[in-house]
């Protein structure tokens, strides 16, 4: 079974061209915790590759595992072109930070986006506002999560070791702000169901830099 925590991927509308051991191949979605990327060539459970792909000019590449893997079709030349997810094993130099930069950035468009929709206009701006600081490494005083459940129309928090996300909140790092978290829920309450996934996807930021330290 599948971490839940390679769940949380960014659905890219426009894929990302990168790597894979030194091939073309394209980046469709990716988290913190992995990514889905079309290549050449067939994959197993559990062999190991590099991706690589640029973030803003600057060079990213980590060393994946293979979770998954299916054939999806044939490319001009008779080779096969396959659907791989993969977990992140090893993020090579400063991969790992330029990496949640740039998914907090794609958040951030979507995010500004969104607040054209009148329904979630509110929560969601106020949602920008506090997600652009979740993580922040100055402020790490304390260690592990805290899961944020919202049922019924309460919320209910619990401390956790764990960084996965629930279906019915998010989770943070413990050392986040009480106000800041306090903002976030008030987002997540008026948000649509792709806005929560966006701020479960972020909220994952948070929860991994917990786990980093």
């Amino acid at each position: 079974m599948l971490d839940r925590r390679e769940y949380q991927r960014l659905n890219l509308l426009k894929p990302i061209l990168g790597t894979v051991d030194g091939q073309e191949a394209l980046i469709l979605d990716i988290g913190v915790g992995g990514a889905f990327i079309e290549h050449y060539g067939q994959a197993l459970p559990g062999d190991q590759f590099r991706l690589g792909f640029l973030s803003e000019g600057a060079p990213v590449e980590f060393v994946c595992e293979v979770r998954r893997s299916f054939v999806v079709r044939l490319a001009r030349d008779d080779s096969k072109v396959s659907h791989t997810g993969a977990r992140f094993v090893e993020a090579i130099g400063d991969s790992e930070e330029l990496l949640e930069k740039m998914i907090a950035s794609f958040i951030s468009r979507i995010l500004d986006a969104q607040r054209a929709n009148a329904r979630g206009e509110l929560g969601l701006s106020h949602g920008e506002a506090i997600l652009a600081h979740l993580g922040d490494a100055q402020r790490m005083r304390t260690r592990g999560c805290v899961t944020h459940s919202f049922a019924d129309g309460q919320w209910t928090s619990i401390r956790t070791d764990s960084a996965n996300q629930p279906d019915d909140g998010f989770t943070v790092a413990a050392f986040e702000d009480e106000e800041e978290v306090h903002m976030l829920r008030q987002a997540y309450e008026t948000a649509d169901a792709e806005g929560r996934r966006l701020i479960r996807l972020i909220a994952d930021l948070s929860a991994h830099a917990a786990h980093r330290r």
